[in-house]
């Protein structure tokens, strides 16, 4: 009980000194349950949403796995609703049509999409949609050229009642007028609505009027969903795909989940390496309140108190400390998720806080996250408190320096190191990307920790180095804030320790995504042949409406065809795998210069011949003349393939990848399951180049969602989306160099304190208010460069080592963006002076006799 008074006592009386400390766990453990409530909250919402638009039995198309992309919805007959309706049980059949794969044009010529990624859905007004949609302005679709619009997204793309709408499908363009909006009664999943009149649904959106999508079945009161779907399979007979309802929300939530999955656990590693950072902020906050309660501790210790209890009260204090912070952590995080609820709000997903979802594991794991780094984090210091003598009363505050303890941190920090180069050098010459991204798994997480306990012994070194360089043009009082920044290498080193992490992975990830662009462009310019390319911007194939007007587009040399063709394949040995192969026109081979290791790769565009990739030879023991046996899903089977080529995979585009003819694919398929293209390539006739490029954007602009490119156009395409994802990651780490600013100011605000005596003195002798300001912030830009070049080193070293890796898969070009690595080291320098505000402002204001009178 007397120590947890002391404890109470001593974390009481510096609160103050704790509070950036307890913002750091606030950040940390907010960061950690925002991101579980707001993925628990999606989950939530699209459970609801699913729930509401399910029924309790769906009959479909049965889908073959693997089966042709043909940017056609699976169909049925619809003679089937009626055959639903006969079975004993069913209350209620409705069929139902839908198409995810379409474009809807406004009246400007741009793409009625969403901002999110989520297809545009084209659907029947029909009673089953209008069980989860309710209409809320204008009339319903009553015909074939009407159709309603969901409201958010008419709001968005600021369309009004009467507009006209284009949907393009593979079938063909369908014109329509807009005669209402609808809204959905529950949860809006963030996708686009266009609903048409059931009858003109079938013909626009899945062009024939004796199809629909699907069949939902409602059940009678007293059977079962597993009963009335095992009586309507023995109905059907085979050909059909029959769901209940627990079975139809499944596979949906199984579609969102994995996406869910992939944010929750990206979000939480981001967390976690704010929180780690702030680990090294508790470490130095409790070091140096041990290191000024020397006299105090000692005193403890000569009345009577154990190594036990003390070490046992500096831990209560960490309890409390994390405690404390995680919960408002815990607040603050169910906070940011509604704050990204908002975000997700403005980009067209509704979450509605009702749907707010707090899981009692998330406080739980809030509060074990932030407890747990606290106490952890604290408990060095604690044992350095357990081992401060009863004669330490006698002394000054500080505790003095353990010369053993240094030498073995320095050892094993070195040896650390030593390890992790030898891991990243043997990544970096690795012949298989998996033993390389091993090696350099390893290697990081050991430079990681080499860099952090070697930090003490390199501040010695570095900061005496930055002293000279930079701050030597201060004259005396740069000399004073070097000697304050020497006068505690271990302090220093953790304080730059914490900014180092965040800048190490800003360094390493920009040199990575700078190779990764250098190298694509320098393959786009060996091994690209066409001079345009025609892509899409969604999941939406090329339909053959917009395939036929780039082909009638003058000047043009050859226009090449590419889509993947599903393939079960057997080969000589007797193996059976399904692969997607591309067939392409013969002129690809123009287009994409691919290098091979045996055969030519133009004799594998001949009738029923194939070109394989080398790891599949070598893992197949396959040479050029060889035959392969296939089958085309959905077409032939027992078709006999001769190799043809061998590909080189020292390459970055189609890597591994198989070729054959669209001539060979069409010869086995049925018109219906041949695959769209997914991309065009284009080659100008001599001198039309120039002309060609506005001819074919012209002949498009009608389908907004292809997009015309040059390899100029391409490689900025490439730069722009890594670039964007770079932003997100930088975003993300951004927490933790708030996490690590805030370390900064930390120690320099208890540095201030633990020689608030020593600069009355200074002030005494003649020190100004302005000198004494700008020792404080010289002293943070030390740290905080020191900071910068331990992480922007590592970082190097990291994206050096990952470029070598990633060379095994193509991208064979390192780029080191030493602009960004010189804006953040300049940055760094201003992250300092930003940081030494508060300290120095607070050191500026002491009162001169009272500093001098502190004990």
């Amino acid at each position: 009980m007397t120590v947890l008074k002391t404890s109470l006592r001593s974390f009481l009386s510096h609160k103050g000194r704790m509070l950036l400390s307890g913002i750091a766990i606030v950040l940390s453990v907010a960061f950690v349950c925002g991101t579980l409530v707001f993925t628990d909250t999606l989950n939530t919402t699209f459970d609801k949403f699913f729930s509401s638009t399910a029924s309790d039995v769906t009959v479909g198309p049965e889908e073959e796995e693997n089966a042709q992309d043909t940017g056609r919805e699976g169909m049925i007959p619809a003679s089937v609703v009626d055959r639903v309706r006969a079975v004993e049980g069913v209350e209620s059949a409705e069929g139902v049509v839908i198409n995810t794969q379409l474009t809807v044009v406004d009246e400007a010529g741009d793409s009625v999409g969403s901002s999110n990624g989520a297809p545009t859905i084209g659907a029947d007004w029909g009673p089953d949609i209008q069980r989860s949609m309710e209409l809320t302005e204008g009339t319903e679709p009553r015909g074939a050229g009407e159709a309603l619009l969901d409201a958010d997204t008419a709001e968005r793309a600021d369309i009004a009642i009467g507009d006209e709408l284009k949907i393009i499908t593979v079938s063909g363009t369908h014109m329509v007028t807009v005669t209402g909006y609808a809204a959905f009664t529950t949860t809006n999943p963030g996708a686009p609505y266009v609903l048409l009149e059931p009858a003109a649904a079938r013909e626009a959106l899945l062009g024939a009027a004796d199809v629909i999508s699907s069949v939902h079945v409602q059940a009678a009161d007293g059977v079962g969903e597993e009963e009335l779907r095992d009586r309507i399979v023995a109905g059907l007979g085979g050909g059909f795909e029959v769901e209940t309802r627990a079975e139809n929300e499944e596979a949906m939530n199984e579609d969102v989940g994995g996406f869910l999955d992939v944010m929750r656990y990206a979000m939480l590693g981001f967390a976690g390496i704010a929180v780690l950072v702030g680990i090294f902020l508790i470490v130095n906050t409790f070091s140096m309140l041990v290191a000024q309660r020397t006299r105090e501790i000692g005193l403890m210790r000569a009345i009577g108190s154990s190594r036990r209890q003390v070490n046992r009260s500096v831990l209560i204090e960490a309890l409390l400390l994390g405690f404390l912070g995680s919960v408002a952590g815990v607040g603050a995080g169910i906070g940011l998720a509604v704050g990204l609820m908002q975000l997700m709000n403005s980009a067209g997903i509704n979450m509605n806080t009702s749907d707010l979802t707090v899981a009692p594991s998330t406080p739980v794991a809030g509060l074990l996250v932030g407890v747990l780094a606290t106490v952890v984090a604290a408990w060095l210091p604690a044992r350095r408190a357990s081992r401060v003598s009863p004669m330490a009363a006698l002394r000054d505050a500080g505790t003095p320096g353990d010369a053993a303890a240094g030498r073995v941190r320095g050892v094993l920090g070195l040896v650390l190191t030593g390890a992790g180069a030898a891991a990243l050098v043997a990544a970096a010459g690795a012949d298989e990307a998996s033993d390389g991204s091993m090696y350099l798994a390893g290697g990081l997480l050991l430079t990681l920790l080499g860099a952090v306990v070697v930090g003490p012994l390199l501040a010695s070194v570095v900061v005496r180095v930055l002293n000279a360089i930079v701050l030597r043009v201060f004259g005396s009082v740069g000399r004073m804030a070097g000697r304050n920044a020497l006068r505690n290498p271990r302090r220093t080193g953790a304080t730059a320790g914490a900014l180092m992490i965040g800048l190490a992975l800003v360094g390493s990830l920009s040199v990575v995504s700078a190779s990764v662009v250098a190298s694509a462009s320098d393959q786009l310019d060996r091994s690209v042949g066409a001079d345009f390319i025609v892509d899409t911007t969604g999941e939406q194939l090329i339909t053959p409406e917009a395939a036929e007007a780039v082909r009638a587009v003058p000047g043009l040399a050859h226009v090449t065809d590419y889509t993947v063709v599903s393939l079960e394949l057997t080969t000589p040995d007797g193996k059976s795998t399904d692969e997607e192969v591309i067939a392409a026109d013969p002129t690809y081979a123009q287009d994409l210069r691919t290098p091979v290791v045996a055969g030519e790769l133009a004799a594998a565009y001949e009738p029923d011949r194939i070109s394989v990739g080398e790891s599949f030879a070598e893992d197949h023991g396959l040479s050029v003349g060889e035959e392969i046996t296939a089958r085309f899903v959905g077409g032939d089977e027992g078709v006999r393939l001769t190799v043809a080529a061998i590909t080189s995979e020292d390459t970055l585009f189609d890597q591994g990848a198989m070729y054959l003819s669209t001539d060979t694919a069409r010869a086995h398929l049925p018109a219906a399951e041949m695959p769209l293209n997914s991309v065009m390539f284009i080659t100008a006739e001599d001198g039309q180049r120039a002309a060609a490029y506005p001819a074919l954007k012209a002949a498009l602009e009608p389908f907004p969602q292809y997009e015309v490119s040059d390899q100029e156009d391409y490689k900025q395409q490439l730069e722009d989306e890594i670039g964007m994802l770079l932003n997100i990651v930088y975003a993300l780490l951004a927490l933790a160099i708030i996490v690590a600013i805030l370390g900064v100011v930390n120690t320099l605000a208890l540095s201030v304190i633990e020689r608030t005596r020593e600069i009355g003195l200074m002030r005494a002798i003649g020190l100004s208010r302005r000198q004494l300001r700008r020792m404080v912030r010289l002293e943070s830009v030390v740290i905080a460069l020191f900071g910068a070049l331990l992480g922007l080193g590592l970082g190097l070293g990291w994206g050096v080592t990952a470029q070598r890796v990633l060379a095994t898969s193509g991208f064979s070009v390192l780029e080191i963006p030493w602009p960004t690595i010189v804006t953040v080291f300049v940055g760094s320098a201003v992250v300092g002076l930003a940081a030494a505000l508060f300290p120095a402002f607070r050191a500026g204001r002491m009162n001169v006799l009272r500093a001098i009178a502190t004990d």
